[in-house]
């Protein structure tokens, strides 16, 4: 005798918005093609939102070893996409800054970015778009919390 079987039960709303905002960040990540790793592309983000940082500063912000940063902050100075200068406050550190042209290569990415957003947007009905501006909202909510 056959029996039915139940369909696998959805997985619960966490787990669904961890792989839901995780395979958007990866898409967004492929669409950005601004030539930088994940890590080099956040340390570039976080200076121009922070900076000038000092080395240990970044580091406390991206929340990586000081080493790391070393050598994240090496990349991108090599691109001349930040720059350092002596911290006139510590003779022994210095300062990270955003370069135009680092500020120009966010820029970009993130046109990108919101471009391929934008374009899948435009193909949802008005009340799908109108419920994914609320829950960008709660989103931004849950993270600042």
């Amino acid at each position: 005798m056959l029996t039915k079987s139940k369909p696998p039960a959805a997985p619960p709303l966490p787990a669904r918005l961890r792989l839901a905002i995780a395979r958007t960040a990866r898409r967004l990540r492929q669409e950005a093609d601004g030539g930088l790793t994940p890590s080099t592309t956040a340390a570039l983000a976080t200076v121009e939102r922070h900076g000038p940082l000092t080395p240990s500063e970044l580091a406390e912000r991206e929340r990586v070893q000081r080493p790391t940063v070393t050598r994240v902050v090496a990349r991108l100075e090599e691109a001349e996409l930040v720059a350092r200068t002596a911290d006139p406050l510590d003779g022994r550190s210095s300062l990270i800054a955003l370069t135009p042209k680092g500020a120009a290569l966010l820029a970009e990415v993130r046109n990108r970015k919101d471009a391929f957003l934008a374009e899948r947007l435009r193909k949802l009905p008005a009340e799908d778009r109108q419920t994914l501006a609320r829950a960008a909202e709660l989103l931004e909510e849950l993270l600042d919390a």
